[in-house]
């Protein structure tokens, strides 16, 4: 428990120092079965998940010349990771996914949000690419990267 005290208060520092976390960040990692260094499988309908994974249909978005919008449709495998930074400090969550994203209705231009975005329906039109996608998410910072991306 000494190391989760340690955690805590060196937890509380940097967010006193860095910015704003996400409500009960520190509480949500001691809590958390999450070890540094090791994957562990979480739910595929995690808020985080979903999050990270509507943060891989983004990249993918400013990545592609398609005249539509990608969103995420589904992820079919989830592992997150929790990064050290030192043995006491936590550096950031890095989610692993399996996700699909399919093709929209909207395109590129002008349209900001996805989530009034409905899925193609017309047959020549579809399309859904299976994506592996790695996301860092770093709360205290409001910081996600997605750092590999590989759609097929």
């Amino acid at each position: 428990m000494h190391a989760a005290g340690a955690l805590l208060a060196v937890c509380g520092l940097v967010l006193g120092v860095l910015g704003k976390p996400s409500p009960d960040f520190c509480s949500q990692i001691l809590k958390s079965d999450v070890k540094p260094g090791f994957p562990k499988t979480i739910k595929t309908n995690d808020p985080d998940v979903l999050r990270a994974a509507r943060h891989s249909a983004e990249s993918f978005n400013n990545c592609s010349n398609d005249a539509f919008l990608f969103r995420e449709s589904r992820v079919s495998r989830a592992l997150v990771q929790a990064h050290p930074l030192s043995p006491q400090i936590v550096k950031g969550l890095k989610f692993m996914l399996d996700v699909d994203i399919g093709r929209t209705t909207c395109r590129k231009t002008g349209h900001a949000n996805l989530d009034d975005c409905g899925f193609q329906t017309n047959r020549t039109l579809q399309w859904t690419l299976s994506c592996y996608s790695e996301v860092w998410v770093i709360p205290w910072l409001q910081t996600t990267k997605v750092s590999v991306l590989h759609c097929h």
